[in-house]
Order: C-alpha cells, then sequence, then structure tokens
C-alpha cells in the first residue's frame, strides 16, 4: 500500500491542502496539538498512520486510495479487553488467540503489531502514549468464523455452527479415522508417532507452537497440522503419500497456502529419521532460531 502526505493527497483529489486539513480535521480525523496536526483514533480506523523523517520530522500519510467520504467512529472498534469481556476472556488471552490466528506478532518495544493477515481481518494499529503498539478491531470479529473457532476450543462451547461444507466433513472423516491417541511431552495429543517427534522437537527447541490451528480463512474450514505464531509459519506432515483422497485433500490443502500466499514448511516420511538436520533448515528460512 502506497502512502502519501495529506498536502500530497490533496493534489490527487484536486483539493486544495488547506481545505483538505479541514476537512479531515471536522470529520475527527486529525486535531491540533501545540501547532501540530496529529492522527485521531478515527483517523487512524481510516487507514491514516504517522510517519518520520529527518527532513520533515513527524507527519501524517494516508493511504493513496483512501475514501476520504468514508464513515468511521470509535465506537465501531474495540480493544482485546473489551473483545474479552464478550467471551469473558482476559485481554491477554484474547490477545494470544489472535496470534495464533496470524493476526498479530508481538513486537520488540511490547505490546502488539498487526500482520498483514491481521489488516485483512479489519484490524488497525495503534499506539499508546508510552509509544507501545496495540491493535483495534472492528465489531465485527466477533461473528468471525475463525475467531470463534479458536474461542470454541478454549472454552469447548458451541459459540458458532459447525460448517457443513465438504472440506469439512472430509476433514472430520480424516480426524475420526485417526484419532489423537499419541501424547506428546508438552502434553499435545497428536494423530501419529511421526507428529510426536515433529511435536516433541518443537517442545524441546523451546519453539511455541500450536497443534490443529485453523487456517485464518472466513470461508474455508481447514486444519494445519502445527503452526508457530512466532514466525507465522504453519507445518503441515504428509504421512499418507499412498492414498488417493488423502492426495486429493494435500492438493486442496497446498492451493489455499497458495492462494493465502501463507508461510509453510512441508515435512514427510523420509524428513522424520533426519529431522534434526531437515526442520531447523526449514525453520531458519523464515528466520525462526533454533536452540
Amino acid at each position: 500500500m502506497k502512502y502519501i502526505s495529506t498536502s500530497a493527497l490533496s493534489k490527487e483529489i484536486n483539493m486544495s491542502s488547506k481545505d483538505l486539513f479541514i476537512f479531515f480535521k471536522e470529520k475527527g480525523w486529525i486535531y491540533k496539538k501545540d501547532g501540530d496536526w496529529n492522527l485521531s483514533k478515527e483517523g487512524s480506523i481510516a487507514g491514516g498512520k504517522t510517519q518520520y523523517t529527518p527532513k520533515f520530522g513527524e507527519y501524517i500519510v494516508w493511504p493513496s486510495n483512501i475514501d476520504i467520504n468514508q464513515n468511521v467512529s470509535k465506537d465501531d472498534s474495540l480493544s482485546s479487553t473489551l473483545i474479552g469481556k464478550e467471551f469473558q476472556l482476559s485481554a491477554i488471552k484474547v490477545n494470544a488467540l489472535i496470534s495464533e490466528l496470524g493476526w498479530i506478532e508481538k513486537s520488540n518495544v511490547g505490546g502488539w503489531n498487526i500482520t498483514r493477515f491481521g489488516k485483512k481481518q479489519g484490524g488497525v494499529e495503534m499506539t499508546s502514549s508510552t509509544g507501545i503498539p496495540y491493535v483495534i478491531w472492528n465489531k465485527s470479529i466477533l461473528t468471525n468464523k475463525s475467531f470463534n473457532r479458536s474461542i470454541n476450543g478454549v472454552k469447548q462451547e458451541n459459540i458458532i455452527e459447525k460448517l457443513s461444507n465438504s472440506e469439512s466433513d472430509k476433514t472430520d472423516e480424516f480426524r475420526l479415522k485417526y484419532p489423537a491417541e499419541y501424547r506428546t511431552a508438552d502434553g499435545h495429543r497428536v494423530r501419529s508417532r511421526a507428529e510426536v517427534i515433529i511435536d516433541d522437537y518443537l517442545y524441546h527447541n523451546r519453539i511455541t507452537h500450536a497443534y490443529e490451528r485453523r487456517l485464518p480463512l472466513e470461508d474455508d474450514d481447514v486444519l494445519s497440522d502445527f503452526y508457530i505464531p512466532g514466525g507465522n509459519v504453519f507445518i503441515e506432515f504428509w504421512g499418507i503419500e499412498e492414498n488417493e483422497q488423502y492426495q486429493e485433500r494435500k492438493k486442496k490443502k497446498l492451493e489455499i497456502y497458495a492462494r493465502e500466499g501463507f508461510q509453510l514448511i512441508e515435512l514427510n516420511n523420509s524428513d522424520i529419521a533426519s529431522l534434526d538436520d531437515v526442520l531447523p533448515r526449514k525453520l531458519r528460512s523464515y528466520g525462526i532460531k533454533v536452540n
């Protein structure tokens, strides 16, 4: 996304710079303090952000394709605390769930940065008065299917109805045929001895991971084998290569990974015997440190 200054935007839309500043002020997107223009919460929700250069200092920029006539309100946005109140969860737990979905990631200065997946879900990154980033969300997150699935997994409640599309049905058949009867070192229950080896490797190398995490998709109910929130990386272990139905399922999943641009590590049976060599190399290619 290309961002431009308010003055540059005024030229793009054939409005004087002075009139555009007044227009944004009247909409409540910017306000003046100590002689300088500042971005309001509504302005951030609309798409604005601040930028710094040594020459001009800090100034406000906007998406070059911004709809200046859109109506936004901070009342339409929710913090992790308010989301937590809706589901009787703490803000810490809400952020952890959203992080596992790949919508936010830990900031180097504390707080949370939004990811490109989070932006697609309507999240907006803000900065507190102390300089710590955090993310607010459109109210639509309360009914978002991916988020509610995560909530359901934590609370073991039927918050949303189960999807009944063909992909979901095939996933259920697979899970019934291969029950999670193997326990890992960190307490996960997985579906094969190979998955035990993968899970234990991640655990012993202190790599935070989730097992059978649903992909952050609104219209597809697809499970990944493993998800590493620290690098927004999914892991798929392809262990039943000779099965035709399994191959079709694999093909569809790979198409989704490619279509959505998800970062994916693929492992097969031949990789398991040399996992100590194969997996670290694949993890490092996505910037994940291995102890």
